[in-house]
């Protein structure tokens, strides 16, 4: 059975509200940046504060039916999560 959500004991670091900080699976030293800049995106599409709900909240189909941070968790790459948040939300071409 596949584990769709991370939880304890899985190695996710996440501060007191239960967001992702950092992911363990990439060894790829590019993924912080990649994951900066995601964030940095995603809060400039939605706003700072809703930018979080949407990840935390929003079951993305393209992403296989799991939210933006279960996705993260899993270790899927920043840039297919970005695409398929793109796709999602329909957003335009200049913001891709």
């Amino acid at each position: 059975m596949n584990q769709l959500w991370a939880g304890p004991g899985d190695g996710v670091s996440r501060d007191r509200g239960g967001r992702v900080r950092s992911l363990p699976r990439r060894s790829d030293t590019l993924r912080g940046v990649r994951l900066t800049e995601f964030w940095a995106r995603m809060n400039k599409q939605f706003g700072t504060g809703y930018a979080e709900s949407v990840a935390r909240d929003h079951v993305v189909a393209r992403l296989g039916g799991v939210t933006v941070h279960d996705a993260l968790a899993r270790g899927d790459d920043v840039k297919d999560v970005w695409r398929a948040v793109c796709d999602e939300f329909e957003l335009p071409a200049h913001d891709r």
